[in-house]
C-alpha cells in the first residue's frame, strides 16, 4: 500500500513568486484545488491587524503550520511577519465555491454563491461560511519560491 511515484510527486510543489506584485494575487493549483498566494498592501495588512479576534466568527488560525489552538490573529495566518504574504487554499469553507478576491464587505474575499465575507486575511466575517480559509503547509524556500505541502 505504498504510493506511487506520480502521487508522491503531488505531495508538494514549489511555486516561483518572484513576479507577484504587490497588491497582485497568484492563484496556483495544488492536491486539485485553487491555492491564493497574495502580496498585501500596507492597507490590507492594517486592516487585518485591527481586527480583534474575539469580534471573529472563527477565532482559530486555521493554519496547517501552526497548533490547532493558534488563533485567528493576523499574525497567525500569514507567511512572513511583517504579513505581507498570505496563502490559502482558495474554497469557500460553506459548500466549496471558489471566492473572488478584492470583493466583499470586507475587502478580501467573496462567495458570491451563498454570501460568504473574507476580510484580507482570509477570515470568515459574515456569511454562511463557518471557518477560515485553510492555510496550507507552507514554507519559505528563499526570497522568490515557496514550498506547499
Amino acid at each position: 500500500m505504498n504510493a506511487s511515484a506520480e502521487v508522491r510527486a503531488l505531495a508538494s510543489i514549489e511555486v516561483d513568486i518572484a513576479d507577484v506584485e504587490v497588491g497582485q494575487q497568484l492563484t496556483v493549483k495544488f492536491r486539485g484545488k485553487p491555492v491564493f498566494i497574495r502580496r498585501r498592501t500596507p492597507e490590507e495588512i492594517e486592516m487585518g491587524r485591527a481586527v480583534k479576534t474575539e469580534e471573529l466568527p472563527d477565532p482559530t488560525a486555521q493554519n496547517l503550520n501552526l497548533g490547532p489552538d493558534a488563533d485567528a490573529s493576523d499574525q497567525n495566518r500569514t507567511l512572513d511577519e511583517a504579513g505581507e504574504w498570505l496563502v490559502m487554499i482558495g474554497v469557500c469553507t460553506h459548500l466549496g465555491c471558489i471566492p473572488i478576491g478584492e470583493a466583499g464587505d470586507f475587502g478580501g474575499w467573496f462567495c458570491p454563491c451563498h454570501g460568504s465575507h473574507y476580510d484580507t486575511a482570509g477570515r470568515i466575517r459574515k456569511g454562511p461560511a463557518p471557518l477560515n480559509l485553510l492555510v496550507p503547509k507552507t514554507a519559505r524556500l528563499s526570497d522568490t519560491v515557496i514550498k506547499l505541502g
